[in-house]
């Protein structure tokens, strides 16, 4: 189904925006693109009100988004990016949830759920829980308009603490009995997944037996070791990639 991957004014806004309806903000990128563009935050603002109905937007709020004191919205975000003459995503950290990968493609919910064949309301409860509820033909459907790598459908998806979970497990036990489980939420080729899973085995042991020939104590291997399993999923694309 899919291919591998790989100190200003306080801000003056509306009361406290739901967080979950904030995308991940590159702040670095809206400050780069309106200093090429030569505008300033007071053109910015003015354009926000006049052109795009946004009439709380103030130079300090603009200047705020920049210097990471506040997040616009994703209104205020698909607007920002309208007068920058840019696409929503480049205004956009890493996307994780289904609703901040949607924002990125400037897409409305019901764009999606037409794409997926849901009704609008069931679509936005799966934005709201993070659960997806759909058939394997609306799951590539869904990949396909918002454009998902297989990690990104496991993130938005809410499958990706499974995943960790038996990774963990195939690093720290029996890595050949995790192939099954691991390819029912990715579903891989069978080789290259075995292959992972045994490179995941062999540099979470190693990394033990390293740390504990090194002279350090039990303590120093159990925090090396932690650390590689709490990024296991990590190592997993990693691996992947690397294939």
């Amino acid at each position: 189904m899919w291919a591998v991957p790989r100190s200003a004014a306080r801000p003056n806004r509306p009361p406290s925006p739901d967080p979950r309806r904030t995308p991940p903000f590159n702040a670095a990128a809206a400050r780069r693109l309106r200093s090429a563009l030569g505008m300033g935050a007071d053109h910015i603002a003015h354009t926000l009100r006049v052109s795009y109905g946004l009439p709380h937007v103030t130079p300090d709020l603009v200047l705020g988004w920049e210097r990471g004191l506040a997040a616009p919205t994703g209104t205020e975000l698909t607007a920002l990016a309208g007068v920058l003459w840019c696409s929503p995503g480049e205004l956009i950290g890493r996307p994780r949830t289904l609703r901040e990968h949607r924002i990125a493609r400037g897409l409305a919910p019901e764009d999606v759920a037409r794409a997926v064949g849901h009704e609008i309301h069931a679509y936005l409860r799966m934005e709201e829980t993070g659960q997806w509820r759909g058939s394997e033909r609306q799951a590539t459907a869904l990949a396909g308009v918002l454009s998902l790598s297989l990690a990104d459908f496991i993130t938005v998806t809410g499958r990706e603490a499974r995943l960790a979970e038996l990774l963990r497990s195939a690093a720290t036990t029996r890595w050949q009995a995790y192939v099954r489980p691991v390819s029912k939420i990715a579903p891989l080729d069978r080789r290259l997944l075995e292959g992972v899973l045994q490179r995941l085995h062999r540099d979470y042991q190693g990394h033990m037996a390293a740390t504990l020939s090194w002279g350090g104590g039990s303590g120093d291997a159990g925090d090396a070791g932690r650390d590689f399993l709490d990024r296991v999923v990590e190592h997993f694309w990693a691996a992947v990639d690397d294939r």
